[in-house]
């Protein structure tokens, strides 16, 4: 117990995954996200589309469909970066991937590149949720920060103290 006393305590951040406005998760029209069925998280309306890692991590999904990409971060939180509602009916046409599954990846590094205006043309929502899979198994839960703009992978939008 005294060994505890002195150790020093640091906190595990995520970044913002692209540039936009921070909303609540509840606010995503799609219930998947919005009722936290996926994990929680944050979503991001977002106003360029260049995704960028939110946490050094390694990339475990790129889904077929280029739409959503999964990294693993040093503390073995799964996040799940889904550009878009309905984005895979679109069948990767609005999107560059950047990675691939095995890759490490810094925090800021381009993980891919989406064609916003392709998506609305094609009547697709551009909001891109970010949400932790396996939040309830992680040792140190994190804590979300939604509300105002965002800077990819410089804006804080989830802690966890360890």
């Amino acid at each position: 117990m005294l060994l505890n006393k002195w150790m020093k305590r640091h906190t595990l951040t995520l970044y913002a995954p692209m540039e936009g406005d921070i909303i609540p998760l509840e606010e995503v029209t799609d219930p998947v996200f919005s009722e936290k069925m996926m994990g929680d998280g944050i979503a991001i309306m977002p106003t360029d589309g260049t995704v960028v890692a939110p946490a050094d991590g390694t990339i475990v999904q790129v889904a077929p469909t280029k739409h959503a990409i999964g990294l693993r971060s040093g503390d073995g939180a799964e996040i799940l970066i889904h550009v878009g509602l309905d984005t895979v009916e679109l069948a990767g046409s609005p999107f560059n991937v950047h990675v691939k599954v095995g890759d490490t990846v810094t925090t800021g590094q381009p993980l891919l590149t989406a064609d916003l205006e392709q998506i609305q043309r094609a009547g697709k929502d551009t909001v891109t949720p970010m949400v932790i899979t396996n939040g309830s198994t992680l040792e140190h839960p994190y804590s979300f920060h939604a509300g105002g703009p965002s800077l990819p992978g410089k804006t804080v939008v989830a802690q966890a103290e360890q």
